[in-house]
């Protein structure tokens, strides 16, 4: 619990992109409402919000969502699995070279992919990594 200075209680919120307890990648919500303009049947109108404000940062085409950068560049939204994936072929793939997490983030940054957790999620897989 966080305390609030109008003496009200938030529950933290934890986002971590490897629990896809439903199956569902992390921006499937932000999907389908770009692809439909329908949000899900059981979403209040703050969770409507939400969704409509992270939409207008993502672009949907060819049936892959892409996070929107300042430069205009478009990042490939990846889910988990991906996720793993890709952070173990730049981490210590064929040529890799074992980076930090910091600099791991930034490398798939570069090659062109985005989930909302990554920084956090490549310190957590450099600190398991048995060579470093």
């Amino acid at each position: 619990m966080l305390h609030h200075p109008d003496k009200a209680y938030i529950d933290p919120l934890h986002i971590h992109v490897e629990e896809e307890l439903d199956d569902e990648p992390w921006f499937h919500d932000i999907r389908e409402y770009i692809k439909s303009g329908v949000y899900l049947v059981q979403a209040t109108g703050d969770q409507k919000r939400t969704i409509q404000s992270f939409a207008s940062g993502f672009f949907f085409s060819g049936g892959v969502l892409y996070k929107r950068t300042p430069d205009l560049g478009l990042l490939r939204c990846i889910d988990a699995r991906q996720a793993t994936t890709i952070m173990t072929e730049v981490h210590s793939g064929v040529c890799g070279p074992h980076l930090s997490g910091y600099v791991l983030a930034k490398k798939i940054l570069r090659a062109g992919y985005y989930w909302l957790t990554m920084e956090r999620d490549c310190i957590s897989f450099v600190h398991n990594c048995h060579q470093c």
